[in-house]
């Protein structure tokens, strides 16, 4: 199925907003906001969990050259613990959406739910970062943001496989809180291990 540009034409700007690390222990959850010209189209701009990370790579220099606006922003591990996951990547894509240099004026938010922003109108759209172009090219900018971040951090913190797991909950990264237990990057209120609370009252 080809991605759309636009949901409808009677909007100027509309903003595609996707968030990444939603279901991680550790990092921040990341959002991103993006609105392209109307006209705007690529052969294998898509959701960004279907392309590789060259293929990501390249499209993030696409996507912020031929874009009207972009912006990047992020809920901190503290922030997750304080509001709950859902709650902080809608904060997230708000974050974002601040700092627009061009103000939309229609939102299309990738899933099924969200918090409306300032008075504009939204349009939530399950799996949108396989059916619209802006959506995708958010999904693309937050992924390879956190990829990177998450990558950054594993060279501090390298007993998790934060280089490769980029914080899910895989079974190197849960051996590696049990072994050496949890860092500041780490989600709190999150379950990481069945005796989670233990590992935490012994880290603080």
């Amino acid at each position: 199925m080809s991605l759309k540009a636009f949901f409808h034409i009677n909007n100027k700007f509309e903003a595609g907003c996707d968030e990444v690390g939603r279901g991680c222990l550790a990092g921040p959850v990341v959002a991103a906001a993006v609105i392209l010209p109307q006209n705007f189209t690529h052969p294998y701009l898509t959701d960004s969990k279907k392309l590789s990370s060259r293929k990501r790579a390249e499209l993030v220099g696409i996507i912020k050259e031929e874009s009207i606006a972009w912006a990047i922003a992020e809920c901190s591990p503290e922030e997750i613990d304080q509001v709950n996951i859902l709650k902080a990547s809608f904060w997230a894509m708000h974050k974002a959406l601040d700092q627009l240099k061009q103000k939309p004026d229609f939102l299309l938010i990738d899933g099924n739910r969200f918090t409306p922003y300032q008075e504009i109108s939204h349009e939530c759209i399950i799996k949108g970062d396989s059916k619209y172009f802006s959506i995708a090219a958010a999904s693309i900018l937050a992924k390879e943001y956190r990829d990177n971040l998450m990558r950054e951090l594993s060279v501090i913190h390298s007993h998790y496989g934060w280089e490769r797991n980029v914080g899910y909950p895989t079974r190197q990264h849960r051996a590696g809180i049990q072994e050496f237990g949890i860092t500041e990057h780490h989600r709190k209120s999150f379950q990481l291990l069945p005796r989670q609370l233990e590992i935490f009252e012994k880290e603080v």
